[in-house]
């Protein structure tokens, strides 16, 4: 904003200033029109990709029964779940059965939300199409979330762009004031402060 004082009319007003009154007054439009607009499309398009996620997910994930063959000795963990934006606690670990959707019996060690789980008890879990156990699909709130993130990241981006390029501008030009006042210092020095010098 300083920038934009360097319009005001002043008999000591340089070129450099002008030039930098432009570049504040474009980096002001760029920070109120361009960071918002890239970050509102970034987010649009982020939203959309991760929707076509979500519904390509639920048509390939479905849950089914699983049923516990015996426990683990791995202790539970806490997972933070990139799909949706939580951290859960992951409950016991077990070894559990479960049939694929062809009809054949599938075996592995998964998370179950039961608390003591024994042999024999069933929960459900999700599975894909070749009976693979998977994570739940993600959520719409966690895609919208993402997105939002991924607006609002692009849009502080621009911002650091613009300001960087805009101090990169302004230090030139400060560059050139120094080098202009050093030439008209050199020029003027070796009379100045001279009786019947002329200045």
């Amino acid at each position: 904003m300083v920038g934009l004082w360097r319009w005001r009319r002043n008999p000591l007003r340089r070129g450099t200033d002008v030039a930098e009154g432009w570049v504040a007054l474009t980096a002001v439009l760029l920070f109120a029109l361009a960071a918002p607009a890239a970050g509102w499309l970034c987010g649009d398009r982020v939203d959309a990709s991760l929707r076509e996620t979500v519904r390509l997910q639920e048509e390939q994930r479905h849950t089914t029964s699983a049923t516990v063959v015996s426990r683990t000795r791995e202790r539970p963990f806490l997972a933070y779940d990139t799909e949706s934006a939580t951290e859960q606690d992951t409950g016991s670990r077990v070894v559990a059965t479960w049939r694929a959707p062809d009809g054949t019996a599938r075996t592995g060690t998964v998370s179950t939300p039961l608390r003591t789980p024994h042999a024999g008890d069933t929960f459900t879990i999700w599975a894909d199409g070749e009976g693979r156990h998977v994570r739940p699909p993600m959520t719409i709130e966690a895609a919208r979330a993402h997105a939002v993130l991924a607006g609002f990241g692009l849009a502080a981006l621009t911002v650091g762009v613009v300001e960087g390029v805009r101090r990169l501008i302004v230090w030139r030009l400060v560059q050139r004031r120094y080098e202009r006042l050093d030439r008209a210092w050199a020029k003027a020095g070796p009379d100045w402060g001279r009786t019947g010098a002329g200045s």
